[in-house]
């Protein structure tokens, strides 16, 4: 076959196409393929049976100067013309005609050739899925205590550094304060975690927020670096600050807060509440959670972390705790105020600065597949030595939220 190539002003591209001999020309089926270089496309328009792989070759390497590179065959051109980088949650599964499936993402490793790890370079078809909707959560998926162990849409590998999945703790919330600059905000600060308990209530340590005005909600967070996320954040305005009546900011006694959103959030499958232990309830020897953005180690050294922690932290009795305590700066005399629980105390494992407010939370000795808060964040010597961390006893106020919540018509 011989080749021949013309100029289109129109498109602004070099058209090159072989020309069959006329005893071929009437049977002969055509077939084109689309390349770029340096800006300008070419299309190669070639007989299927009358010019075999050996013929391509050549004519690619007449109009480029060098020899194509091996690939693999194209998929179903009829149906398929490239491949862009989207969110990952739009993008079909190959075993499922559910566009919006479960997906595995390494959270370390950019294999997906596009610039985030949250992205996926997806075929463009000819017909592509109308945009999903956000879906309505399941009656379960409304409890209050369901852990999504396995990531909500997707589940990340390569995570080294103890990260949580995405909406595996719907109840965790960031609490930022808005800074204003001629009376416009500039940026939201982290202050402090928290956990939501009703969709208007969040509950946090007293030490994060007395005092403190413009402060926002946000849940749903996970990555805080990037909004890729297939939920949204849901940035609330606090409208108000309960405070225990009995805090005491010098010990962090009563160290418990409610605070009123100034509109309900919406529940989705990453934003959802965590259930309250029964008054009293007693949870030693419980093998626990806590969760936050705080930092890795204590000092300077330390960094505050762009995805959500998870550290396993057991409850540790009252009375080797508060032993352990008394071998710390904090003197032979120390005395753990009954407000108060102890949890982890193994190395290299621990909450640490940024984390206080956040909750720890542990499976429900009536269903394991559900969780209660024990916990909120309060205190410690150090992070992630041997010494326990010091955790506001959530049972203890059990009561306390109740009748708060009921004042507030939210019961």
């Amino acid at each position: 076959s011989a080749w021949s190539c013309h100029w289109s002003a129109v498109r602004c591209s070099l058209f090159c196409s072989a020309l069959p001999t006329v005893r071929h020309i009437e049977t002969v089926k055509m077939h084109t393929w689309l390349f770029v270089a340096a800006g300008v496309v070419f299309v190669l328009t070639a007989p299927d049976i009358a010019a075999p792989q050996a013929d391509v070759d050549a004519a690619i390497a007449e109009v480029f100067g060098s020899e194509p590179t091996p690939s693999l065959p194209p998929p179903d051109q009829d149906n398929m013309v490239s491949c862009e980088c989207v969110p990952f949650y739009m993008c079909k599964n190959e075993t499922s005609e559910d566009y919006y499936g479960e997906d595995v993402i390494d959270i370390r490793l950019g294999e997906s050739g596009c610039a985030h790890y949250l992205e996926k370079c997806c075929p463009v078809r000819s017909t592509l899925p109308d945009p999903p909707r956000t879906p309505r959560p399941s009656p379960a998926d409304l409890r209050c205590g369901v852990r999504h162990e396995q990531g909500v849409g997707f589940k990340i590998t390569g995570g080294v550094e103890n990260e949580a999945n995405y909406g595996e703790f719907p109840w965790m919330v960031a609490l930022l304060r808005r800074d204003w600059v001629d009376d416009v905000v500039s940026l939201k600060v982290m202050v402090c975690g928290g956990s939501i308990i009703h969709p208007q209530v969040i509950l946090t340590g007293a030490h994060c927020v007395k005092g403190k005005k413009d402060l926002i909600v946000r849940a749903g967070e996970w990555d805080t670096k990037t909004d890729k996320e297939q939920y949204p954040t849901q940035d609330r305005i606090v409208k108000q600050i309960i405070l225990h009546d009995q805090y005491y900011a010098g010990g962090l006694h009563n160290d418990v807060a409610l605070l009123l959103l100034e509109n309900p959030l919406d529940l989705n499958p990453v934003v959802g509440t965590i259930c309250l232990p029964a008054q009293d309830e007693n949870m030693n020897g419980r093998n626990c959670i806590v969760t936050g953005w705080g930092k890795d180690v204590f000092g300077n050294k330390g960094k505050y972390q762009e995805i959500l922690k998870r550290v396993e932290q057991p409850i540790i009795p009252r009375g080797p705790c508060q032993s352990s305590l008394r071998k710390t700066r904090l003197g032979p005399r120390f005395k753990l105020h009954k407000s108060l629980l102890c949890a982890g105390g193994q190395i290299g494992k621990d909450a640490c600065k940024g984390d206080g407010g956040g909750p720890l939370v542990c499976p429900s000795m009536h269903d394991p597949n559900l969780y209660v808060q024990a916990g909120i964040v309060a205190w410690g010597i150090g992070c992630g030595t041997e010494v326990p961390a010091i955790y506001v006893n959530v049972a203890q106020f059990r009561t306390w939220i109740d009748d708060k919540m009921a004042s507030l018509n939210l019961v």
